[in-house]
């Protein structure tokens, strides 16, 4: 799903915190993508990393994940929804004659991801998720290492069940029921371990020590290492948030089983039942409200496989009067951070100007050096003049990254204007749409507001478009989807 943002900013009514705080809720606002078409969940993108070797298998261990996960969504969530569609994202150093070219996807936009360990967390999957109770989160990691080694089932649970885990975190901002901080606190006189619900029977036990848990005498709670070991087989079959592991467990805590004591993040960040937050504050809580639920089991995935190429970008900028003084400053910074810092090495770059007329700075050229980085650099515009005909710059920039390979599918254009135009954009604009390239349009001063707002639902098509006035632009070049993998 694309999303179209103008942002008015008043430079001088924020200090430099409360700007980067503001553009970090923008960015952290958008779509991830993903939506909804009927019950089921489409345009998916789950990217392997370029840090992770070639290994094919992996592709087939993605895939028996998610299909057993949309099963296991599908009874979580009262036959409602499943996983529909998923696209596998594989490297460009990857060899095969199976995968296609990728259009618009891209490691940097995928909410969900395979790479190597972080080391905070190993191979233990996580999603990062800094919003609040309700909101997306930002993306889903899984190891390769995970996908592989089915000893890492016991401690975690089956793949399929860990993928929805983490999809309620991505989708949904619910938060876990379990606490690593404080996984024991008292309730009228008992322990009780951290989660949700409380009509899980198990025992404790010190793992570290092999013996039974001793009492810490500070807190009276039992001592770091005691561990709460569930039995095998339960009456309850709640909560996916808790222990997704637990071969009972199908569902999400709701109110009336929901643990409002324990300490642990769900209640400190919302306070309420995740069934509830799911089906009242998500993104999808009009849908999943109204969805009626499906009569029999639903299709398998389907799963696409496609490769990133080396990215293939062409900066189309602006050098026409209205662009004079900062703005034509601004244009030079944020391309200079640009070429030296983002863009990375073996992708192809082209510079194209426009003002009446349009002229190509340079043709692509791969990325091999930071002598080629400087290079570009210096070809960087430094006077503006002239007229704003933006169809000139949008339609010169296809066709130097058409040379390359013939085609512009999955080509990038970074369009960097004023937005004040002399010219009809409907002249360009459906020859762009049917194009295939991925199209970045920044927007400098408050006067391109008019004239892109009335371009933005036509070149919705398959663009990130990102409307920011000139103190956002170095920003965006670092944060938009633009850095290196």
């Amino acid at each position: 799903m694309i999303t179209c943002d103008i942002v008015h900013l008043n430079p001088a009514a924020m200090d430099s915190r409360s700007l980067f705080v503001l553009l970090w809720m923008l960015l952290s606002s958008t779509s991830t993508g993903i939506k909804l078409d009927g019950n089921g969940y489409v345009d998916v993108v789950i990217a392997i990393s370029s840090r992770v070797p070639q290994d094919d298998t992996l592709i087939g261990q993605i895939k028996d994940m998610v299909t057993e996960g949309s099963l296991y969504l599908y009874e979580a969530l009262d036959k409602k929804v499943y996983f529909k569609e998923a696209t596998i994202l594989v490297p460009p150093q990857w060899n095969s004659t199976y995968f296609t070219k990728a259009r618009t996807e891209s490691y940097g936009k995928a909410k969900i991801i395979i790479d190597n360990a972080n080391p905070a967390y190993g191979d233990e999957p996580y999603t990062n998720q800094y919003g609040e109770c309700g909101a997306e989160g930002q993306y889903i990691h899984f190891t390769p290492n995970f996908l592989r080694d089915t000893t890492l089932i016991k401690p975690y649970g089956p793949k399929g069940r860990v993928l929805v885990h983490e999809w309620a975190h991505l989708r949904w901002g619910v938060y876990d029921e379990y606490s690593e901080e404080m996984p024991f606190y008292y309730s009228n006189g008992n322990i009780e371990a951290t989660g949700c619900s409380k009509n899980i029977d198990g025992q404790l036990s010190d793992v570290t020590a092999g013996s039974p848990c001793q009492t810490d005498p500070r807190t009276s709670l039992p001592s770091k290492g005691c561990t709460f070991f569930p039995n095998k087989y339960q009456n309850t079959h709640s909560s996916i948030m808790y222990l997704p592991s637990l071969d009972s467990v199908s569902t999400f805590c709701r109110e009336n089983e929901h643990n409002y004591e324990a300490p642990n993040l769900q209640n400190k960040k919302c306070g309420k039942a995740t069934w509830t937050v799911i089906f009242e504050d998500s993104v999808d809580k009009d849908a999943l409200r109204s969805l009626k639920p499906l009569q029999s089991s639903p299709p398998a995935p389907v799963f696409k496989v496609v490769q990133r190429m080396h990215r293939v970008v062409c900066l189309v900028l602006d050098v026409s009067g209205s662009m004079q003084g900062s703005r034509i400053l601004r244009l030079q910074q944020a391309a200079t951070h640009f070429l030296q810092n983002i863009i990375e090495d073996q992708a192809s770059v082209a510079m194209v100007t426009f003002s009446s007329d349009a002229s190509t700075l340079s043709s692509l050229t791969r990325i091999d050096s930071d002598t080629t980085r400087e290079r570009l650099v210096t070809l960087l515009p430094k006077i503006a003049s002239g007229s704003t005909y933006m169809c000139k710059g949008l339609n010169l920039g296809l066709q130097v990254l058409n040379k390359d390979n013939g085609d512009v599918i999955g080509d990038e254009i970074i369009f960097l204007t004023d937005g004040e135009a002399s010219d009809d954009l409907n002249s360009c604009v459906p020859n762009a749409i049917n194009s295939g390239a991925i199209i970045h349009t920044i927007a400098l001063g408050n006067k391109a507001d008019k004239a892109l707002r009335e371009m933005a639902p036509m070149w919705t098509f398959r663009s990130q478009l990102k409307f920011m006035n000139y103190i956002t632009l170095d920003w965006w070049f670092l944060n938009c989807g633009m850095h290196k993998v």
